[in-house]
């Protein structure tokens, strides 16, 4: 299960906003068609490695396509908007049933974690051993010595 991919030199995983780059051949013509949306698997090895980009279209309907990631039919990938580190999980199917509200959390976690690494970490506090007392039995046999 990936989290990240690398494809040249872009490098894009679960929970980043993308735009994929296609070509598209209608005829004798070629033109490029963009699916934007955000990554919700990465799935497979090697060769085999294909990633699902999901948006919502019109009239609040989901749309998913999977990308085989050494397809040429792909000229590019963009990433508009980084939510890996806001991801716990390595499948965001629970997305699915979610309102764009609460898909929003995942990059304003992803933006607070991002933050806080770059802040100065906290002094860490030294913590004094305590020790640990003896049970009463115990206690009272070795004084009777």
């Amino acid at each position: 299960m990936a989290l990240n991919v690398k494809l040249g030199e872009v490098e894009f995983g679960v929970g980043d906003e993308v735009a994929v780059h296609q070509k598209i051949k209608e005829g004798e013509k070629e033109r490029t068609q963009v699916f934007e949306g955000m990554v919700i698997k990465i799935r497979g090895r090697g060769e085999n490695k294909s990633f699902t980009v999901r948006r919502v279209g019109a009239q609040k309907i989901g749309i998913e396509r999977i990308f085989p990631l050494e397809s040429p039919v792909i000229e590019k990938i963009e990433v508009s908007r980084s939510g890996t580190k806001g991801v716990k999980r390595s499948k965001l199917y629970y997305t699915r049933g979610k309102s764009a509200r609460d898909i929003e959390q995942i990059y304003a976690r992803a933006k607070r974690r991002e933050e806080a690494k770059q802040a100065k970490p906290k002094p860490k506090r030294k913590v004094k051993a305590k020790k640990k007392a003896l049970p009463k039995k115990m206690a009272s046999k070795k004084t009777s010595k």
